[in-house]
């Protein structure tokens, strides 16, 4: 190659640098000075969206759909600057939203399902839930997924057309929740006084609602035990506590009535204590 031809490339390049890298650095100072600006205008329109009077779940899903559009509109400014020609540029992004749409059919009807869950409401922000046997309590309602927090305290993500293709339980419309708990009597113990002795327990309980009445019944049969089923109600938010001090209380009642119960060691009835 002669030092000509290197000398023709070395000045297109230098052109090319001259021209475009300003362009470039300008670019990305509109995607960066852009998006703090859609940050800072998405908290007035989140302040007015809560001023309309709207759910909850209407405006999180306004305000992640309006952010949205906001981003994409620096991004396509910001390669107008760059000198994109914006005629390819919404046909690249025709074809690319034509590929990506095929390839992610699953997130699109995660959308329809979350604008169904917006407007049909099944459920709402703070609602106690049961979703493909998970049970929690709502978190958020975003375009693509439900977040729930369990009791225990674990987050758990669900995808919103896993939400409208399985049974909801809401547990809220009626105010209330059914423990399912489970303890154990000896064969030789009468039942009408163990059901007895839990009723009493339940009652000694600040978390058991009087109304529905528990549920109190013989589930099943092991080797050694009868196992029962106690299932009495509670307010959602107190799940946790409420299983705790029963079974803490119905322990206890076992001990100042007698009732002894199998251990495993050597399978013999013994008392329990305090």
């Amino acid at each position: 190659m002669t030092p000509e031809k290197l000398e023709e490339y070395y000045d297109g390049i230098l052109d090319w640098a001259i021209k475009t890298i300003p362009l470039l650095v300008l670019a990305v100072f509109i995607i960066f000075v852009g998006f703090f600006i859609v940050k800072k205008l998405m908290k007035l329109i989140n302040i007015a969206l809560n001023k309309a009077g709207l759910d909850l779940e209407i405006t999180q899903f306004l305000s992640s759909l309006i952010s949205g559009v906001l981003k994409v509109l620096v991004v396509l400014i910001a390669a107008a600057v760059a000198g994109v020609k914006m005629t390819a540029l919404v046909g690249l992004l025709a074809a690319a939203g034509f590929a990506v749409g095929m390839a992610l059919q699953g997130f699109l009807g995660n959308f329809a399902s979350g604008l169904t869950i917006l407007f049909f409401k099944p459920y709402r922000i703070n609602d106690w839930v049961k979703v493909s046997d998970h049970f929690g309590q709502v978190k958020s309602i975003q375009i693509f997924n439900t977040t729930l927090e369990t009791p225990n305290d674990k987050t758990l993500i669900i995808p919103n057309g896993q939400v409208t293709d399985n049974i909801i339980t809401n547990f809220s419309t009626k105010g209330n929740i059914r423990l399912e708990l489970n303890v154990t009597m000896p064969y030789a113990e009468s039942f009408p006084k163990v059901e007895r002795v839990i009723k009493e327990a339940l009652a000694q309980s600040k978390y058991i609602l009087s109304e529905p009445t528990a549920h109190i019944g013989i589930e099943s049969y092991d080797s050694h035990n009868i196992i029962l089923a106690v299932r009495p109600y509670i307010n959602p938010d107190d799940y946790w506590v409420a299983t705790f001090e029963v079974y803490g209380k119905i322990k206890q009642s076992f001990n100042q009535h007698g009732i002894k119960a199998a251990y495993s060691e050597g399978v013999e009835l013994g008392p329990i204590g305090d």
